[in-house]
């Protein structure tokens, strides 16, 4: 569980139909973290900037900077300090 004293900066890129986005979004919620959902199929700045950053799909995860390609449940919980 998460404190407003230590809630990283999350950003969590999805887009309409993926598995994978809903399976990371359920995780966060499920640890009461709270994240800005990105949606790159209404925002073309956002799927544009992951493109030039070299991420072609989504689910992306950005946690305090730091990205997460994929549900990616080990560097998702050491970058949230899950054990």
């Amino acid at each position: 569980m998460s404190t407003s004293k230590s809630q990283p900066k999350i950003l969590v890129f999805t887009s309409p139909g993926c598995s994978w986005c809903g399976a990371v979004k359920r995780y966060l919620r499920e640890r009461r973290f709270r994240f800005r959902e990105i949606d790159v199929a209404k925002d073309a700045d956002a799927a544009r900037d992951l493109a030039r950053r070299g991420h072609r799909g989504v689910p992306v995860v950005m946690i305090n900077n730091h990205p997460v390609v994929g549900f990616d449940k080990e560097k998702i919980n050491r970058l949230l300090g899950i054990r």
